[in-house]
């Protein structure tokens, strides 16, 4: 008993550096959080506390290492971390919370290559994408969505009249519209984000003014962002699946005519799919802008592609024109321009939305050789 109040005691050292509370140099806060996870290991494998808290600790070992560089160390110590915390998630609630975290950070640190600094999906996997993960970052990405969903499951078991347990589920089903979209399933990772937006929004409402409503207000306006941006990566199908499940928001409605018509869909087949009048189609489409943005190059004589100034190089808002718009403008411009290296030539054009190299992949692609195009190359 005295060596499990001792141990205790060190966890209580331990959670008042990590929480700011107390104040130790690197060396030393990892010296102390060594030994209270070789402490940890000591008691009977029956007690729930112990056996939490060292699913917690290993968790927060993880979180160290990944934050010095150390992937593989970090998910050696949360694997390990996981194995204690599921063992004692179901003697406490407080406990099935940490397991329920822990899930979390395992999921997204083995799913850490497959998205951006935005946390956006390198590689969508959808028609469009020009590269794609390699195997082991597939399975280690489909491995992290399996984690997250187990981690929406032990947040949904909970109590649900609790609001931590309310906010734990939304961050949760946040997380998994993540590890979706790294895995392509574009269409069921937006329906995730649109289903915790609602999460939160109920969250916000309950409670106006307090902590809780701010951390809400926070997560939805990251949400929104999210969403927008995610809208890029979706085809038609899905859009319109979307809006009959009811997961197109109608403040993403202009941003879903838009996405359509940059992939060439007609007015009117927007209009009825969407469920949208002729005229909100048309002042959608010309009131809300997109990025186009496009680079050509010019294949050299020692077979390399030399990319051309600007404005061969840039980019520009438009509005109501389509990818394929916007491509066979330049198309025309640069082959009556002086820059044009003459009908002998190889040369290619592509026009992305939204940023150069968009892992949705280019919306418009042509590269045209003596006889006319030919058939697109990387």
């Amino acid at each position: 008993m005295a060596q499990r109040e001792a141990v205790l005691r060190l966890d209580e050292q331990w959670a008042r550096i990590r929480s700011g509370a107390a104040h130790a140099e690197p060396a030393e806060a990892d010296a102390l959080l060594a030994e209270l996870i070789g402490a940890l290991r000591e008691p009977d494998r029956a007690d729930a506390e112990c056996a939490a808290r060292l699913g917690l600790r290993l968790s927060d070992l993880a979180a160290r290492r990944f934050a010095g560089g150390d992937r593989a160390g970090a998910l050696a110590a949360i694997e390990e971390g996981m194995r204690f915390s599921q063992q004692a998630a179901g003697h406490d609630a407080e406990y099935a919370r940490w397991y329920a975290r822990g899930l979390i950070n395992q999921g997204v640190w083995l799913s850490w290559p497959l998205s951006d600094g935005e946390r956006l999906p390198k590689h969508p996997l959808g028609p469009g994408s020009e590269s794609g993960p390699s195997a082991m970052e597939r399975v280690a990405g489909e491995r992290a969505r399996d984690l997250t969903l187990a981690a929406v499951e032990v947040w949904a078991a909970l109590d649900q009249e609790d609001p931590v347990n309310q906010r734990g589920l939304a961050q949760a089903k946040v997380f998994l519209g993540d590890r979706l979209a790294e895995l392509g399933l574009a269409e069921e990772s937006v329906a995730w984000a649109v289903d915790a937006e609602g999460s939160f929004r109920r969250l916000l409402l309950a409670d106006p003014g307090s902590d809780e409503s701010q951390q809400a207000e926070e997560a939805l306006d990251h949400i929104g962002h999210q969403l927008e941006l995610r809208l890029r990566f979706l085809s038609f199908l899905s859009l319109t699946g979307l809006r009959t499940r009811g997961l197109l928001p109608e403040r993403l409605l202009p941003q879903a005519v838009v996405a359509a018509h940059v992939q060439g869909v007609p007015e009117a087949a927007i209009a009825s799919r969407l469920r949208l009048e002729a005229d909100q189609v048309r002042t959608m489409l010309e009131v809300t802008p997109w990025v186009a943005v496009w680079r050509i190059e010019v294949r050299g004589s020692d077979g390399l592609w030399n990319v051309q100034s600007h404005p061969w190089h840039s980019g520009a808002e438009v509005r109501n024109r389509t990818a394929q718009d916007v491509g066979a403008e330049l198309v025309h411009r640069f082959a009556t321009s002086a820059d044009y290296p003459g009908d002998d030539a190889h040369w290619r054009i592509r026009v992305w939305w939204h940023t150069e190299g968009d892992p949705a992949g280019a919306r418009f692609r042509l590269v045209m050789g003596p006889d006319g195009p030919v058939a697109p190359t990387s």
